[in-house]
Parts: structure tokens; sequence; C-alpha cells
């Protein structure tokens, strides 16, 4: 089954920023009556969509403690954040490994297509919901229901991100039966996944093993750029 509670350097959950974060969770969601594991992500999803300003960042190992205290994160850092208070909650999470065609984020980079990687990895975070694995695109519904749900589907352009995405549509990497129902818009981005590598019990351990998108050279150049640079910018300045 895989999957932990534990913290680790990414999802280092113990520090308190993340701990504080946490409890605010805990108590926005009692006040609301929806205590449940489910009903706390969703909770936790949109306090984290509401105040950590989306951007372009490239350290994937980023401690979720610093996201917090600089109030920005990609969106692999807002999912890690995401995937932090849910083992706070004691709720176990992995992360499917994926590698994307750097053509999916296109739309995002028009003027620097050359500069967009070639693949892209990307962790999927899933959370065990009454014992069953729920990746984030189903936090909000199964795919059927978000793909009947009239929100349309996810372009890749914009400022919506893919984190931001899941909270009103459909997103699926496994090409699984029921997306784009009804008229509801495309949701199945399957094609665009070059290799599936599979699961891990943490972020930490995919990227110990695949590494990062960006080579460290890369990174030391790219992030003082793109770590401060909203997501859409790219995409209105085209």
């Amino acid at each position: 089954m895989g999957g932990s509670v534990q913290p680790t350097a990414i999802l280092d959950w113990e520090h308190p920023v993340v701990a504080a974060l946490a409890a605010r969770v805990r108590r926005e969601a009692d006040a609301r009556g929806s205590a449940g594991p489910r009903e706390l992500l969703q909770v936790a999803h949109g306090i984290i969509a509401r105040g950590v300003r989306p951007v372009y960042s490239v350290e994937e190992r980023r401690r979720t403690s610093r996201t917090l205290r600089i109030g920005r994160g990609s969106c692999s850092q807002r999912m890690a954040v995401l995937e932090s208070v849910a083992r706070a909650q004691g709720v176990p999470t992995r992360v499917r490994g994926l590698l994307v065609d750097g053509a999916f984020w296109y739309p995002r980079f028009p003027r620097f297509k050359p500069l967009v990687p070639e693949q892209v990895l990307l962790a999927w975070p899933e959370f065990l919901l009454e014992g069953e694995w729920e990746p984030i695109g189903e936090l909000f519904g199964s795919l059927a229901e978000l793909s009947c749900s009239g929100g349309g589907e996810f372009t890749n352009r914009g400022g919506e991100t893919l984190f931001d995405a899941v909270a009103r549509t459909a997103v699926d990497w496994g090409g699984a039966e029921g997306c784009g129902m009804s008229g509801g818009g495309g949701c199945d981005l399957s094609a665009q996944v070059v290799v599936d590598l599979g699961y891990f019990d943490s972020r930490d351990e995919l990227f110990a093993r695949h590494g990062q998108t960006l080579c460290l050279p890369a990174r030391r150049l790219s992030e003082p750029v793109l770590g401060r640079w909203g997501a859409g910018a790219s995409s209105t300045t085209a």
C-alpha cells in the first residue's frame, strides 16, 4: 500500500509554521461541521490556494515550512503543503511520479518554448481516505462528477494552476473512464504522460531516485526570477 504520515525533509509538518496551519485547518473545519478527513483536506486546499501565491519556482525539494513562510510557491510546492497538512492530520500520503511532455506547458510560456524542458517530472499526490488511495484530482469529487460540474477543462493557460484546477474540474493522468462525460470538458491528460514512474512513499523518495526537472546550475540561474514570477504572467504578456 505504501505511503506514510511521517515527516520528511520536504514534508516537515512538525515545523511550527506547518503545525499552525494544520491547527487552523482543524479549527475552520470544526466551525463548518466538516471534520472528516476529506473535508479537512478540502478546507486545507482552500486556505493554501488563497494564502500561498502561485509562482514558477523550480526548487522541488523546498521545505513546506519555507513555502509557507515566504507565502508563494509553485504548483508542486503548494501540493506539498497540502500533503504536509494531511500527514499532520494523520492522513497517509504518497505520490505518483510522472514524466510529462514539456509541450504541455507551452501555453504558459509562449515566448520561451525553447527553454521549456523536454520532459517535466511531476509528483502527483494521493491521500488514503476511507481505506482507498484518492489522487488529488478526486479530492473534491469523482472524475465523473467533476466532469459534469460545468467547470470546463484545464487548459494550462492563464493564472490557474493544476493545484487550483482540481477544486473545480476533473484532472486525470491515467485515462480513467468517466473523464469528460456529458460535455463537461476533457480531463484526460494521459496523452501528455511520457513515462509513468509509479508510486513513491513521498516526494522526497521520488526526487532522490529520479532527480529534479532542472539540474542544479539551471535551478540556480532560474530560481531568482521564476521563484517570484506569478503564474499566468507569461501568458498575459504574450
